[in-house]
């Protein structure tokens, strides 16, 4: 089994490879096999991709938006037709089953290059009359921006970060997490067939020290990292030094909380697809269910019975609906967290165990009576681990909720549409839902606040993030002046 693309690295239009660079070993995480081996970028290539889009960006961005458009539907177009072929790679990089990567991953990208291709050529400036004389601003691109992707949704993560940047007129150097590199080559060698200039979209793989580079090189305008908070802040405060634009889609710890009166099969639903989906490597996940006394019982049960009947195997598998973890790393933090959860207190009612499908698999796990004091409810495992913790009032779960450092997303389950959108409006959380849970449509700005990140992706909220304003001011009459 094999995913060994061209070179290690797309840049100026071109396959490029320096095997200087460090090893990189890509592991299809459903048997542990190496599937495809790249390098690190140099300092060469690193230089070659932020000199190349410093270079092509001034005539991309002086383009019409309409024709930035056609290029990106055209991309949209390819990336449709070639959606099985996209899904397979995307399944060996990731490890995640064949069923989610046709449905959520490629799809979603397409997606956002498709929003984006429509809104671009709509951005326009505005006059503003001052009596005579007047003014008016222009949308202009930032320049050359950097994304820095991590690795549970490459594929998905790279369109998002270059479906704004580039219709906006920007162009991007991308560099993906070296745990999953393979999505953001086939992009880029999308984009050339679509007719996108050379060096508009380059992609460096690399670790900590390529993403460092990107973020201190003074010719970058912005950086756009998805990934952990420690990274974040590493990240945010080296931007910051060159007074650079950020975008941080950074981790979470979301509450997901089951009035009384709720659906329960729904809050079920919702509660095991903002935990186990992608076993449970989604930043937004729900991973903290508060489900009120009353319910808790029956919640705990039908969620037992639920969660026993996923099917887990082989992500090829057309029937396996859960995976492996993506690597061994990453399998050994979350069977610590395990531990350390039934070390703490906290009562096992499904899962607790690896899994037997696989070196990478954990079973899913739901784990009951958890307080807000142990670790499982304080800190982000990024694996299939639910903590289920027990309430009785509306204010109580809202301070509870709201007790953590991290803002990502939340949701509410209730009959009472009232309650939904009283609580909602006060939990500290920038992506939230009611009666729903892990929903991100393009059209709907997602973000963050407290530690978990500054700035939205996707949305018409994206533009204020990929432009920056130029005001006019335009004199009609002589100058009046006291020299």
């Amino acid at each position: 089994m094999k995913a060994q693309p061209k070179a290690s690295h797309f840049v100026n239009g071109e396959w490029m490879e320096d095997t200087a660079g460090a090893p990189i070993e890509v592991i299809y995480p459903g048997t542990g096999e190496v599937i495809a081996r790249l390098h690190a970028g140099t300092p060469a290539v690193i230089e070659a991709a932020i000199a190349g889009a410093h270079a092509a960006q001034g005539a991309w961005g002086a383009m019409r938006p309409v024709e930035r458009s056609r290029i990106l539907m055209r991309a949209v177009a390819l990336i449709r037709e070639r959606a099985e072929e996209l899904a397979q790679l995307e399944t060996l990089d990731t490890g995640k089953p064949i069923q989610e990567t046709r449905a959520a991953d490629w799809p979603s990208g397409a997606d956002a290059l498709e929003y984006f291709a429509g809104l671009a050529p709509t951005i326009t400036g505005e006059t503003i009359p001052l009596g005579g004389d007047f003014a008016y601003t222009i949308r202009e691109p930032l320049g050359v921006c950097a994304g820095i992707g991590a690795w549970n949704y490459p594929s998905q993560i790279a369109c998002w970060k270059a479906a704004p940047a580039l219709s906006l007129g920007n162009a991007m150097v991308f560099k993906p997490s070296e745990v999953t590199p393979l999505g953001a080559l086939k992009l880029a060698e999308i984009f050339i067939e679509a007719g996108m200039p050379a060096g508009i979209f380059n992609v460096v793989q690399g670790f900590g020290a390529v993403g460092a580079a990107l973020a201190t090189d003074s010719r970058i305008a912005k950086v756009s990292l998805t990934g952990s908070v420690p990274t974040g802040r590493k990240v945010y405060a080296a931007a910051a030094a060159g007074m650079k634009h950020v975008t941080m889609e950074l981790g979470g710890k979301s509450p997901l909380i089951v009035f009384e009166d709720a659906d329960i099969e729904s809050a079920i639903g919702a509660a095991m697809l903002g935990n186990f989906y992608s076993s449970g490597q989604i930043c937004s996940n729900g991973t903290r269910v508060f489900v009120q006394k009353g319910i808790k019982a029956r919640f705990l049960s039908r969620l037992a019975e639920r969660t026993a009947a996923i099917v887990a195997g082989d992500p090829l598998d057309d029937s396996v609906q859960f995976g492996p973890l993506v690597s061994a790393a990453q399998h050994e933090k979350v069977m610590g967290y395990i531990a350390r959860a039934q070390a703490e207190g906290a009562r096992l009612v499904a899962g607790g165990a690896a899994g037997n499908q696989g070196p990478l698999f954990v079973q899913p796990t739901v784990f009951a009576d958890v307080t807000d004091e142990m670790t499982l409810a304080r800190e982000e495992v990024f694996g299939p681990v639910m903590a289920v913790l027990d309430f009785e009032t509306e204010e109580e779960v809202i301070a509870r909720a709201n007790g953590t450092e991290f803002g990502l997303a939340a949701g509410v389950f209730t009959a009472d549409l009232a309650r939904g959108h009283r609580v909602i409006a006060r939990l500290q959380a920038g992506t939230c839902w009611i009666n729903a849970y892990n929903l991100t449509p393009v059209e709907m700005p997602f973000g963050a606040v407290k530690a978990s990140g500054v700035g939205r992706e996707n949305s018409r909220a994206a533009v204020e993030h990929y432009t920056q304003v130029k005001a006019v001011y335009v004199g009609t009459g002589p100058v009046d002046s006291p020299y």
